[in-house]
């Protein structure tokens, strides 16, 4: 293994901590840190063509009821921000369904929770109408405005599709603008983690394949207890990318941030628990693995806190072509019932390469994968005889960890690659 390899030279001997930390902060993705509330136009996201420039923002609870005079949020509705400036030749048309199918219309927003009998006179609320961005935007025009979207908390994922026509052919053109924007007012865990010191400077090793291997099929077989002396599930998952690309490839996929455990997120755990209620970011209790608890947790709920997959994600010392290597476990939770140490313990589904297997393909479908392979893990643990988490729990696996290059920019499934590294039982030699 050597330290510092061809994978690092072009940030002229950054060391890769401080790679990881610059390319975290560059662009329009996401990062790791508390996002601030105040308002929402300090946080605006621009991007653009020769033909269209977006600019988005999502206000945050508060700063909707500021707005708006209306706890929106607590209804569900979550108002994004949009200013779409046309540089082309001709007349654009903006998709709000691309951006939300499920989109609210600005007299349904206006409507709610309104006491007042439906009038001639209450009938129409121009102020609502008046926030609202128009669809269609001429040539030279800019036109601003709000779109009421179903509320996503943590990360707002969304897309602003614009369609038109070319000048010269007649032929449409169609315009797509994803945005990735942290919204202010989740506690989410991984804002409290230290990313640059979390390994000293020396520590760091870039490996090639044939060492990163080695080093990872070295790596502990399970996650542990703060002790470190009791063993829990198996760690079945290598991710390979920088912060941002795992951060927008999990939330492109559907994925939920985790709330941090407080005193809030405590209750809301509670009162979810009772109801039978969704909570999307629902705490996830600390595990161990090199010494702490996991960096970054993501989960995906169904309709109630008590089923939901979710996993943990360790940033280790190993980078390979100068993208940091992490180490996770994902399981599925088929139940939930309460401990004093966590709030909640979740009951897992013991075939843990299900949902090992259920992650590969979630990824691959939402073009968010680059490459994959398989790594040795644990080894085979058979379900005639199966090992027990933290909480009792059984386990059983074919022992293999999933190798994930993960994307932040959009990758075709026919491009998606198969790494020839290990291949478990259950896997062929694809053709050559």
């Amino acid at each position: 293994m050597k330290r510092y390899g061809p994978g690092l030279r072009w940030a002229r001997g950054l060391a890769p901590w401080a790679l990881v930390l610059l390319i975290t902060a560059c662009g329009s993705a996401p990062v790791f840190n508390q996002i601030p509330e105040g308002d929402y136009r300090e946080r605006i996201q621009t991007q653009e063509t020769d033909r269209i420039r977006v600019s988005a923002a999502v206000p945050s609870a508060r700063e909707s009821e500021d707005l708006f005079g209306r706890r929106l949020y607590r209804e569900g509705i979550q108002p994004v921000w949009l200013e779409i400036e046309n540089n082309a030749e001709t007349s654009v048309t903006f998709l709000p369904v691309g951006l939300d199918p499920e989109y609210y219309s600005p007299l349904e927003v206006a409507s709610l929770g309104s006491s007042k009998p439906p009038s001639a006179e209450n009938l129409v609320d121009r102020f609502f109408i008046d926030q609202s961005i128009d669809l269609m935007i001429d040539p030279g025009e800019k036109l601003s405005g709000f779109v009421f979207t179903k509320l996503d908390e943590g990360t707002k994922a969304f897309n602003v599709d614009i369609s038109g026509r070319d000048a010269e052919t007649g032929r449409p053109t169609f315009d797509t603008f994803t945005f990735f924007i942290p919204v202010p007012g989740l506690n989410i865990d991984h804002y409290s983690v230290d990313w640059a010191n979390l390994y000293a400077e020396d520590q760091w090793v870039e490996a090639d394949a044939d060492s990163l291997i080695e080093e990872i099929e070295k790596y502990a077989c399970c996650v542990t207890d703060k002790s470190g002396n009791n063993t829990g599930d198996p760690l079945n998952l290598i991710l390979i990318g920088m912060p941002r690309d795992i951060y927008t490839a999990f939330i492109r996929a559907g994925w939920d941030e985790t709330e941090a455990i407080t005193g809030a997120s405590t209750w809301k755990t509670v009162r979810s628990f009772f109801s039978g209620g969704e909570y999307r970011y629902s705490p996830i209790s600390s595990l161990y693995v090199f010494g702490r608890p996991q960096d970054v947790a993501f989960q995906k709920a169904r309709e109630n806190i008590h089923e939901r997959n979710h996993l943990r994600l360790w940033m280790s010392r190993a980078t390979y072509q100068g993208l940091p290597v992490w180490i996770g476990q994902i399981s599925r939770d088929i139940g939930v019932r309460f401990t004093r140490k966590t709030i909640t313990t979740h009951k897992i589904d013991p075939d843990v390469d299900e949902t090992r297997e259920y992650l590969l393909e979630n990824l691959a479908y939402a073009q968010s994968l680059k490459a994959f392979g398989y790594v040795g893990g644990v080894g085979e643990v058979s379900p005639d005889n199966p090992r027990g988490n933290l909480t009792g729990d059984p386990w059983f696996t074919d022992g293999y960890r999933l190798v994930l290059w993960v994307s932040s920019k959009p990758v075709p499934i026919s491009e998606l690659q198969f790494m020839h590294w290990r291949l478990p039982p259950f896997s062929e030699e694809p053709d050559q």
